[in-house]
């Protein structure tokens, strides 16, 4: 009991002041000339714990991004963080046939229970194809194709993201190496090539379950991800 109670204590204090870390307004670019900007911050209390959130504008897309950091992030020592690509059929729905939900509950948890850590919430749904297209892949799906397959049926790569706009976000936010959760390393590489320094990659796996497992044999089989719970 009085280790649950120091856990408690632990994740809900006070985490350095509020202060620290970059301003609002802050602006940098990507390599293309896109400027992206730290446009707001606010203070976010969760159920993981005390969180700051840092909100972000780009010239490219229509699309606000998000940070969210737990603790001084600004040490220089290698700090945890997780890159997600919104999935609004499990982040919000639920839904089963990905494991989406999954990573992001595992990643606020870890963090949550961390000194430091933090994690960007890119608007990338259905790795860049859009929420809409994502359905039509869906409803291939149910006709037999896997998710690659669906995404190539609709004219689209197997992964349409990009991590320009991350990485100077990631840079507008701290200098310190990065301790990457991920399974995907793609990821790893893509944010190396735009200059974020990564410590290592750690693994952020999930049990499947019966409607994803499909889905998570396709990711390691046809898109390289390192997972290790699926037979």
């Amino acid at each position: 009991m009085e280790q649950l109670i120091q856990s408690i204590k632990h994740r809900y204090k006070d985490n350095g002041p509020y202060e620290k870390g970059p301003a609002q307004g802050k602006i940098s670019h990507t390599a293309d000339g896109t400027r992206v900007e730290l446009y707001a911050r606010a203070k976010l209390p969760t159920r993981h714990g005390q969180f700051t959130i840092f909100a972000f504008k780009n010239s490219k897309e229509n699309l606000d991004h998000v940070a969210v950091v737990k603790g001084d992030i600004w040490t220089g020592e290698p700090v945890p963080m997780r890159l997600h690509s919104e999935c609004l059929t499990g982040d919000v729905f639920g839904s089963l046939k990905c494991d989406c939900r999954d990573q992001l509950e595992k990643a606020l948890e870890d963090i949550g229970l961390e000194e430091r850590g933090f994690i960007l919430y890119m608007r990338q749904e259905g790795r860049g194809i859009g929420l809409a297209n994502k359905i039509k892949a869906y409803s291939l799906q149910d006709q037999g194709l896997d998710t690659v397959e669906a995404n190539l049926h609709l004219g689209f790569d197997d992964d349409m993201r990009e991590y320009s706009i991350a990485a100077e976000m990631i840079k507008l936010l701290t200098s310190s190496p990065l301790l990457l959760m991920t399974n995907n390393p793609n990821k790893e590489n893509g944010l190396r090539a735009c200059g974020v320094k990564i410590a290592e990659r750690q693994p952020i796996q999930c049990a499947p379950n019966k409607h994803n497992i499909r889905y998570l044999k396709t990711k390691r089989t046809k898109s390289g991800h390192v997972l290790t719970l699926i037979p």
